[in-house]
């Protein structure tokens, strides 16, 4: 339990730092960050149910204040911008993510960026997507055609959630909640 607890503090801080990385605007309101590196890895790291708490911890103390939000934000503003739909998602995707890489027997960096890749974009997209149309006054396919350009990141943040998790693994297998 208290390993737990440690772990899912420590990744919250994780996404905290990955968040405050500088980040790269685009025309669509949603910055380029490495957030979505740190909802990956808590769901490769922590597994399934610990990934998904780690990440509403995350959630839980930007709405309080702390400016742990892309771009040093906090409080409820963000959520009532375009990229809502994908805050909202972090947790989804990082159970997602952490489920599968719980369920299968490949190796552990393939489980990881596979999990990544279906949790990590496919989840996230399929929730921020209509929020960010909703927001913006647009339609979904407008919306999809913006958030292309997130791709090619978000294809490179999949590959490294994959490395660091297999790296991990080696190092410290015990660390690995995802695979306990």
């Amino acid at each position: 339990m208290e390993r737990s607890l440690t772990h899912i503090a420590l990744m919250a801080a994780v996404v905290s730092v990955l968040a405050l990385m500088p980040q790269i605007a685009l025309t669509s309101g949603i910055p380029i960050t490495a957030t979505s590196l740190g909802i990956m890895l808590c769901g490769t790291v922590l597994g399934a149910r610990n990934g998904f708490l780690a990440v509403v911890l995350y959630l839980l103390l930007g709405l309080a204040g702390l400016p742990i939000f892309a771009g040093g934000a906090s409080g409820y503003v963000p959520f009532t911008k375009p990229g809502a739909g994908f805050l909202i998602g972090y947790p989804i995707a990082a159970f997602v993510i952490g489920w599968l890489v719980e369920r299968t027997t490949l190796p552990v960096g393939f489980a990881a960026g596979a999990a990544s890749a279906i949790g990590g974009i496919a989840v996230l997209y399929a929730i921020g997507l209509p929020v960010m149309a909703w927001t913006l006054d647009i339609s979904l396919s407008r919306a999809a055609f913006l958030c292309a350009a997130y791709l090619p990141g978000d294809v490179i943040k999949v590959v490294l959630a994959g490395l660091i998790t297999a790296s991990l693994a080696k190092a410290r297998p015990g660390v690995l909640m995802s695979r306990a």
